[in-house]
């Protein structure tokens, strides 16, 4: 199946803790149907040192969010949108904006 939602693409929270926030998305990861966004989701994270001198304790990191709860923000307008996806004559198969109706460039 095609990604809906890409590595850079700014996200916005639609459920859970984080509801309401945005991001941009650092990682996707398909097999599990989710992604890490910066700054949503934040879990604590007890470290032990390596002896690459990275020090121990207490840190937090981003945890990872369903795609479900995100949603698209488009690029254009700045509003959250659902998104589909439209081939071109030339054949390229691109995502575009319900909303808008706009391509989505990635």
């Amino acid at each position: 199946m095609a990604a809906r939602i890409r590595k850079g693409d700014t996200v916005l929270v639609i459920s859970g803790a984080s509801k309401g926030r945005r991001g941009e998305v650092l990682r996707v990861i398909p097999r599990d149907d989710r992604a890490i966004v910066q700054g949503v989701a934040m879990a604590t994270r007890h470290v032990k040192p390596t002896g690459m001198g990275q020090p121990g304790g207490i840190q937090e990191r981003e945890a990872t969010v369903h795609l479900s709860n995100l949603k698209l923000v488009d690029p254009t307008s700045q509003q959250p949108t659902k998104v589909g996806f439209r081939v071109l004559d030339d054949g390229r198969k691109v995502r575009v904006a319900k909303a808008t109706g706009n391509v989505i460039e990635s």
